[in-house]
């Protein structure tokens, strides 16, 4: 991903030495309960995709940032996103919506399938999510109103069904180790 600039801010490719400053953000705007949510069980059972892990900045600061989870829904492979998280004085302003909408265009480039998340439809749905199809169980709590699908790029809609669980293995085939 080439570096997206918008009037405002501008969105780049998550770097390791980001690290400390998401991991702050996220406390920040989330704090202890988010360790709690499902969504966060998924993810802690699986690295997020570094090919989609996007940071937002204004003047040198982290403004916001965004990560995918490869994860199956039964044997379909698609990406979790999440956490999305913006600076609360940069709520509003187009942040977070312009790191989900890198993020997805990004997906339907380089590794088309779906995306899927737990959130607001009427944030979302905007940027291209609707309300999954019955039979999609998340691993936990969730209220079925809030999972939310997207087919970035050309991908056809079908259905998805079954549970949802982290995909390690889709990360240990792009990024094999060395021995």
């Amino acid at each position: 991903m080439t570096p997206a600039h918008h009037p405002l801010f501008e969105i780049c490719q998550e770097q390791l030495h980001d690290h400390p400053a998401i991991n702050s953000l996220h406390e920040a705007v989330f704090g202890p309960g988010r360790f709690a949510r499902t969504a966060f069980r998924v993810r802690e059972a699986c690295d997020a995709d570094p090919r989609f892990c996007l940071t937002a900045w204004h003047a040198g600061g982290l403004i916001g940032s965004v990560r995918l989870t490869p994860i199956r829904i039964g044997d379909r492979s698609a990406y979790l996103l999440g956490p999305l998280c913006v600076r609360p004085e940069w709520q509003g302003l187009g942040v977070g919506k312009g790191l989900v909408r890198q993020v997805c265009e990004d997906v339907g480039r380089l590794d088309p399938r779906p995306v899927v998340l737990v959130g607001d439809k009427p944030y979302y749905g905007p940027l291209g999510f609707e309300t999954i199809a019955k039979g999609v169980i998340m691993p936990g709590p969730v209220d079925p109103g809030r999972l939310l699908i997207a087919w970035p790029g050309d991908l056809t809609q079908t259905d998805c069904q079954g549970v949802v669980r982290a995909a390690p293995e889709d990360l240990q085939s792009l990024y094999p180790r060395k021995l």
